[in-house]
């Protein structure tokens, strides 16, 4: 004989499921006074990499301890993004020194990379490895550029729409994406011929910043003007729109995480919010310290991080 679930049980369950996350769910790690860390890389090993943009240097966080330490990158460093290639090492794009900056996780030995002369001054922003492992980058001042870290070369190129590049992303399937700040636009680049085009989003000047694909290869875009998280199908062309809750929000940052899920990052509610793509609603984890400004974020499994730029803080959401 066959038996039903009671309802009740059904309900329990699906509370349960549904359980937003804990206050304790949220922690926060002090950086060295005046770092102003910018963006943040979590790696296998456990460590947390981040940007200590105003001193010149890359840090590294042992989340188990809260110590840190601090590489300096060279005279004039101003490094913006930072992520873990697949060699292991922190990949970061410098504006002060114009380079991609390689360190070593083992001996923290610093590599740099300097950009070609047609692109002085590119305003590095962004990075992102294609599945070649060729890191492919974008600078504001109107480039984007690729690495080839097998060749050791550099090549970087005028963005079609001229200044903004900004966030950039790699799908599953390896199309390259950026994310034009200025130009209000995002642009996919053929990962063979270089060329990028241009995708106009239905929303005018919305400020696309930052960008992140899915695992379906959908794209994520936080849209700085507008205050709104946008997602685009590059298979039909399709655009979706969900504006932040509050007044006045501005999104700058965005990252998908390993189920699907976007999360952002909106300076007027100083605040880290996760989207359901489901329900279509937003949950939002506010700092506990006023001006956080986390400008950029990254995970790995069950975790998100961000850089609380305005409080010389990292912050992690467990899941």
């Amino acid at each position: 004989m066959r038996r039903s679930i009671p309802l009740l049980l059904i309900l329990l369950l699906g509370s349960v499921l549904a359980l937003p996350l804990r206050a304790e769910d949220v922690r926060y790690y002090a950086v060295p006074k005046g770092a102003g860390p910018h963006d943040v890389a979590p790696a296998p090993d456990g460590l947390v990499w981040y940007t200590a943009q105003r001193q010149g240097a890359l840090g590294r966080l042992d989340p188990k301890t809260g110590e840190t330490e601090q590489v300096p990158l060279g005279q004039g460093s101003a490094p913006h993004g930072v992520i873990v290639g697949p060699d292991g090492a922190a990949w970061v794009t410098d504006s002060g020194l114009n380079a991609i900056v390689r360190v070593d996780p083992e001996r923290l030995g610093v590599e740099v990379f300097p950009l070609p002369d047609n692109a002085a001054n590119a305003n590095l922003n962004t990075a992102a490895f294609d599945n070649d492992g060729r890191l492919w980058f974008t600078g504001q001042n109107g480039f984007y550029g690729r690495l080839d870290p097998q060749k050791r070369t550099v090549e970087a190129w005028a963005a079609p729409g001229g200044r903004g590049p900004y966030g950039i992303t790699v799908t599953p399937d390896g199309e390259v994406w950026y994310a034009s700040l200025a130009g209000s636009h995002i642009a996919h680049v053929d990962p063979v011929s270089a060329k990028a085009e241009i995708i106009q989003p239905p929303t005018a000047n919305q400020g696309a910043r930052r960008i992140w694909s899915d695992s379906q290869g959908r794209l994520w875009v936080s849209e700085w003007n507008s205050g709104q998280l946008s997602r685009y199908a590059p298979e039909d062309g399709s655009w979706k729109s969900w504006k932040l809750p509050g007044d006045s929000p501005r999104t700058y940052s965005v990252y998908v995480d390993e189920q699907d899920r976007p999360w952002v990052t909106d300076f007027s509610a100083n605040a880290i919010l996760r989207f359901d793509p489901e329900s279509e609603r937003f949950q939002a984890f506010p700092s506990d310290q006023g001006n956080a400004n986390v400008r950029q974020m990254l995970g790995r499994v069950g975790e998100v991080w961000g850089a609380e730029s305005g409080t010389d803080r990292l912050v992690v959401i467990r899941y």
